[in-house]
Formats: structure tokens, C-alpha cells, sequence
């Protein structure tokens, strides 16, 4: 592959530059309240620039939801295979949780969830297509088929039960206190799913 241009580079350094400006006036402002033109200024780049990488502000976001599906394509890649199905699905949850709260963090996440809301705009958060909802999807899968979740829920259904578990443990610490414990109340909201709802043997919990 080609080393990239100093045109590109520079392109890209634009890109980051309007995407960070934009993420961190989300954050302190909030969604509605901030215009392309202020991210623009406050960036120091041009209108023109900011439509070369972006249609609308709302595509800063499906930007950094790009980014969080990389983290879940390169985190499987590495899941230990001898695992079973409910304990892969616990350790991706709890790698998820670590990576929102050292890497994200609850500013950037609060503003995501508020910009779910917006009404006549992409549903980033429950979008089937979205990565993390395949691989979830594919391990109740692989569960089912070794016989440690029940067949009688569909896979859709266990998926979504389970991504739900997700995102409500998300805004639960998005709203309670410091002392409230993300990687361990996922790790207790989702095992309760799985123990109650849809695995066979509890015991391999």
C-alpha cells in the first residue's frame, strides 16, 4: 500500500480536529445547542473542510460508533476459544464496560445517549447491524448449538435481551453516583439474564 500524500495526511488531520472540536462542545453544551458553524470556529477549520468529511453534525457521531465497533472486531478476535458461550459473552461485557469507562468516558457517553433521542436521526445505540449486536447475536448462536442456552427464545430475542442489559447498565452510570460500579452491576445484570432467562446448566456461571 502506497505511503499516504501530504495532502491526505493533512486531510485527516482535519477530520480529527473538527471530530474532537465537535465531541468535546457536545459534551459541554449539548447536541442541540452546538452549530456546524461553531464547531467550525472553534476548530479552526473551514465549513467547506467540515462538509468534506462530515453531512451533518449527527455524522460526528455515527463517526466515533465506527470506532467503538473496531474496538469489539478487534476485542473477538482475541476472545480465548475455550471458553463457553455465557462466558464469552460476560467477558466481552466486561471488556466493554473497561473500555466506556477508561476510554470514553461518562462525558462523551452522555452525550451519545441524549443524541439517541433526536428525533428523524439514525438509532446508532439499537441498530441490528451494528457490530457488538452480530457478535452477541453469533455466541447465543454458538450457545444454542452446544446446548447451553435453551432453543425456545429465538437468538434475536436472547441478543437483544442482553444488549439491553448493556445499554441499561450504561445509563444507570450515566445517572447514579461514583460509587456506582459499571464492570461489576454488568456483570451482575447480564449474568442474571443468562442464569434466569436462557441458560441450561446455571452451573457453568
Amino acid at each position: 500500500m502506497p505511503a499516504p500524500t501530504s495532502r491526505q495526511i493533512k486531510s485527516q488531520q482535519t477530520k480529527k480536529k473538527i471530530l474532537e472540536t465537535a465531541l468535546k462542545l457536545f459534551s459541554a453544551k449539548g447536541f442541540n445547542e452546538v452549530t456546524v458553524d461553531e464547531i467550525v470556529e472553534v476548530s479552526k477549520t473551514s465549513k467547506g473542510a467540515f462538509y468534506v468529511h462530515f453531512k451533518s453534525k449527527y455524522e460526528i457521531f455515527i463517526e466515533k460508533f465506527h470506532e467503538i465497533d473496531e474496538f469489539y472486531e478487534n476485542f473477538i478476535q482475541t476472545m480465548p476459544k475455550d471458553l463457553s458461550s455465557s462466558e464469552k459473552i460476560l467477558l466481552l461485557a466486561k471488556s466493554q464496560m473497561i473500555y466506556f469507562r477508561d476510554d470514553l468516558g461518562k462525558d462523551l457517553m452522555r452525550t451519545v445517549y441524549v443524541s439517541a433521542l433526536i428525533p428523524n436521526q439514525p438509532k446508532s445505540l439499537s441498530d441490528t447491524d451494528r457490530t457488538l449486536f452480530k457478535i452477541v447475536h453469533s455466541l447465543v448462536e454458538e450457545g444454542q448449538t452446544a446446548g447451553e442456552f435453551t432453543a425456545a427464545i429465538p437468538p434475536d430475542e436472547i441478543t437483544m435481551l442482553i444488549t439491553r442489559c448493556m445499554r441499561g447498565t450504561l445509563y444507570d452510570w450515566l445517572i447514579f453516583g461514583e460509587d456506582f460500579d459499571l464492570v461489576e452491576e454488568a456483570q451482575k445484570f447480564i449474568k442474571t439474564i443468562l442464569i434466569e432467562s436462557i441458560s441450561i446448566n446455571p452451573k457453568s456461571l
